[in-house]
């Protein structure tokens, strides 16, 4: 009898795993069947050192993106080279910017050729800054293709701008900016760039559609590496992400709509997946970021987290599917983050099949203190939030910490096959709806 009872249990066992995967897969693949990468007309538009000796690179890169685009699209090739480019690189709708093998770009370090200034979203609050070094804005089937390498020299001048001794840095116009946000100040007052340290990132892809960005390398970037905003149906894919200054996100999609983010080695200072949707009362009324399908990659950071939700995340988060992913050595390996200033919600996020090596702080942290709490009161709604297989080798502090406040508990948290060998702190749920799942 005892065995017939467990032959049961484990035919009931099995039919909820394959449940579950089921469950799964038709969720991930309901999101991709709505991600089509952009394909582009086969035209090819060359840009080489002979094309630059004259005008210099960045004009003539410039100059074929915007012939290209007004002959109904095609591909804008650059051919091997070092090439220094002194200013942004703009790209316009039907365009696939290839860099070859043997190409490199090394983004010039004078801020003035980042002017005029352009519309950004910094650090979750739009405003107008300097130029991303790439950049384009209400745009759609653009593309940056090839393994090439973007680099955006920020071990030559943009990491001084972080903090001065003098205060002449981006710590007083970032408060700035935040009272803007908050105050509601209109977004065209909210001005920057010249005389301001408000340091560009090195991809922003704003108010765009239809987007792929694969094989490439992007390295050194003055701040966060790739942010789109405001976009939708964003293919991200097989890209080799290095570290930057501080606060050098790898990839950071903002308040943006079906992204897939697969097969990516990324290694940075900051976070290395960042999914944000704004800061505080100027997101509250602005886009989530839903549907996005994180799979396959590869995550290291100096002090940041392998995946993270926030802190940036006032306008919303649901829908996500992490799968099969390896952390390296992190902070957190994932850590949904926010404070008592950011209001909205993060829900509906399903963490599967990840392999820790190590980190330094927890497998898994969901924390409603994150740091810069201004002194409000617009608790987070965190609620169904699963993490499924992960394994751990050897963690630095609690295998999960999970940690609500007492009048804005964390709603549901699925733990399933949660295994780590080695933690030094014992696990923390405190205001939280906690499930053990078999």
């Amino acid at each position: 009898m005892q065995g017939l009872l467990s032959f049961f249990v484990l035919l009931a066992s099995c039919g909820m795993v394959s449940h579950r995967e089921e469950t799964f897969r038709n969720q991930v693949n309901g999101v991709l069947a709505r991600i089509q990468p952009p394909v582009f007309a086969d035209r090819a538009f060359a840009v080489g050192p002979r094309d630059t000796a004259s005008s210099g690179f960045q004009q003539a890169v410039n100059k074929a993106i915007e012939t290209c685009h007004r002959q109904q699209g095609g591909t804008v090739v650059i051919s091997p080279g070092d090439y220094l480019c002194n200013g942004p690189i703009r790209l316009l709708s039907d365009v696939n910017l290839h860099l070859s093998e043997g190409v490199v770009i090394r983004f010039g370090t004078d801020p003035a050729d980042y002017l005029p200034l352009v519309k950004v979203r910094w650090e979750g609050t739009v405003c107008y800054n300097y130029s991303p070094l790439v950049y384009a804005i209400g745009q759609r089937n653009i593309a940056i293709t090839g393994s090439g390498v973007l680099d955006g020299q920020a071990d030559k001048f943009w990491f001084a701008w972080k903090k001065q001794p003098d205060g002449r840095d981006q710590e007083a116009d970032k408060k700035i900016l935040r009272r803007m946000g908050e105050s509601g100040l209109p977004e065209d007052q909210r001005t920057f760039g010249a005389n301001h340290r408000l340091r560009p990132t090195l991809i922003e892809l704003f108010e765009c559609e239809n987007i792929l960005l694969e094989g490439f390398t992007a390295r050194q970037s003055p701040f966060w590496t790739i942010h789109p905003v405001f976009s939708k149906n964003i293919t991200i894919r097989g890209l080799t992400i290095r570290t930057g200054s501080t606060n050098d996100d790898g990839i950071d999609p903002d308040s943006c709509e079906d992204v897939l983010i697969e097969d990516c080695d990324i290694d940075t200072h900051d976070d290395a997946i960042a999914l944000k949707a704004g800061r505080d009362q100027d997101a509250w009324h602005r886009p989530a970021t839903r549907n996005v399908v994180v799979r396959n990659c590869t995550l290291k950071t100096v002090v940041g987290n392998g995946v993270c939700i926030g802190s940036e995340m006032s306008g919303g988060v649901e829908g996500v599917w992490v799968d099969h992913c390896t952390v390296r050595n992190t902070g957190n390996a994932t850590n949904i983050k926010a404070n008592l200033d950011r209001g909205g919600y993060v829900r509906n996020i399903w963490v599967r099949n990840l392999t820790i090596d190590s980190c330094r702080e927890a497998a898994i942290r969901i924390q409603l203190d994150y740091h810069g709490y201004r002194g409000g009161n617009f608790p987070p709604d965190f609620d169904h939030l699963t993490f499924e297989n992960i394994q751990a080798r050897s963690v630095g502090g609690a295998g999960w910490s999970l940690v609500g406040v007492p009048g804005k508990p964390i709603g549901t948290v699925i733990l399933k096959n949660v295994v780590v060998a080695k933690r030094t702190r014992e696990d923390r749920a405190e205001y939280v709806d906690l499930e053990f799942v078999q």
